[in-house]
């Protein structure tokens, strides 16, 4: 059983840093609080989420479009407790579980969440090298490599403070997000088939392993512990009204910052469809993606819009997969470390494994690797959730904002979908039944 609550801020040096006006309009508070939100929403657009998104398009068609969906909803109420946790216990994920957790416990969910980072964080390497690669014409490895330097832009960002990195990353997300609304215009697909598998879902066995994928690209643990510590950053008076004020402007910024997440993410499955399974191309990289889109589609235009918004989001997604990492080492073990070090030391336990993958199989090994990196992050999801939906239920940690029924049985129902969906793809794989290309 857990000792109390510690006074220790999460990321101090941005904990507060925000004001909120206490005069002005409805618009003005909500700008203030809109941030954090955007911040987590890269991690839902990221390379890894590509892989996923292109495979499901080009084998399945629109057919899994409605797990992107489900996915997302799932996304919002997740995000919804984190910010809950993190504004109302002042406390991040991290940070609550040393708290109440004994340390074997509270180690061994430590630990799960580096994996989860390094997961997501190799996603990250091996997106941004295939942009540079496909923009620049880098070799793959030496791109890879290139990657390491981006703690140099880390570094140049938190020097003006979290506004800015949070309008940066904004930035970031309208350029994917503009790239991917051209892309849908030169792909012309079929709105009607889009609501069909919408109205109509379904989930076959030879569709799970990219299902959960898509699954694990979308809702991401570390993404919980992030949430719960951006929000701290704003400075809200601790009382009642303020508290509630504040929750609903987050509720607001999570709603907006992830369904434009979800249109990114649908975009690129519904392009991979109405290009790649339309024309029977069997997408094996992102590469060939790259290669065949600007012949199928007519214009070279595709394939360059393709590689920036490939490039822009794997440089948006390292950017807060770093503030996590420190959230996460900080909340777990009480250790702080520099930016810049947790960065490399990070960056170079995902760079390992792609350098290995490049050298033995090629482009079309780190095309399987996204794809793994992705249901590996699904299997990391439940030593989130669990924790997250156990606390923010709690009248002990979270007083008389603890979650109401409605929405405790809901979280609930949310993290038993998705261990259900796991042990299922576990018992498919060690029953070698789960068919892959």
């Amino acid at each position: 059983m857990a000792a109390p609550f510690l006074e220790t801020p999460s990321l101090p040096e941005v904990f507060s840093s925000v004001g909120i006006p206490a005069a002005g309009s409805w618009f003005r508070k909500l700008f203030a609080f809109a941030g954090p939100a955007y911040l987590v929403s890269v991690g839902y657009m990221d390379p890894g989420n590509w892989a996923t998104d292109i495979e499901g398009g080009a084998r399945f068609g629109y057919e899994l479009i409605w797990v992107l969906l489900l996915s997302n909803w799932m996304a919002i109420l997740l995000q919804t407790l984190s910010a809950r946790l993190g504004l109302f216990a002042g406390r991040d994920l991290a940070q609550a579980c040393r708290d109440y957790y004994s340390r074997p416990v509270s180690l061994t969910l430590w630990v799960l969440c580096e994996i989860a980072i390094v997961a997501c964080d190799l996603a990250e390497v091996l997106g941004s090298a295939i942009g540079l690669n496909l923009l620049f014409g880098i070799p793959l490895i030496v791109a890879v490599v290139i990657t390491a330097a981006d703690v140099l832009l880390l570094l140049a960002l938190q020097n003006y403070g979290i506004r800015k990195m949070e309008a940066f990353i904004v930035s970031l997300v309208v350029i994917v997000g503009l790239c991917y609304v051209v892309e849908i215009i030169l792909a012309k697909p079929v709105f009607g088939e889009i609501v069909s598998a919408i109205a109509h879902p379904r989930l076959r066995n030879e569709s799970l392993y990219v299902a959960i994928g898509i699954l694990g690209a979308t809702v991401m643990p570390h993404n919980l512990y992030l949430h719960s510590s951006l929000v701290q950053s704003r400075r809200v008076n601790r009382t009642e009204n303020d508290l509630k004020a504040a929750a609903k402007y987050n509720l607001i910024d999570s709603a907006v910052a992830l369904n434009l997440a979800f249109f990114v993410n649908a975009a690129i499955l519904v392009m991979s469809a109405a290009v790649f399974h339309r024309n029977g191309v069997v997408v094996t990289e992102i590469s060939q993606a790259h290669a065949t889109l600007a012949p199928l589609v007519g214009t070279a235009l595709s394939s360059t819009i393709f590689a920036i918004a490939l490039l822009c989001a794997g440089q948006s997604s390292t950017i807060t997969g770093t503030l996590a990492g420190q959230i996460v080492m900080e909340g777990f073990l009480q250790i702080r470390i520099r930016p810049w070090l947790r960065r490399l030391i990070t960056r170079s336990l995902a760079i390992i494994p792609a350098v290995i993958v490049i050298a033995l199989k090629g482009e079309q090994g780190t095309y399987q690797l996204l794809i793994l990196s992705q249901v590996i992050l699904s299997f990391q999801l439940p030593f989130a959730i669990v924790p997250l939906v156990q606390f923010t239920s709690s009248r002990e940690k979270m007083g008389r904002f603890a979650n109401p029924r409605w929405l405790k049985a809901l979280a609930w129902l949310v993290a038993g979908f998705i261990i259900a969906l796991n042990i299922r793809l576990l018992m498919m794989v060690m029953g070698a039944d789960c068919c892959r290309p």
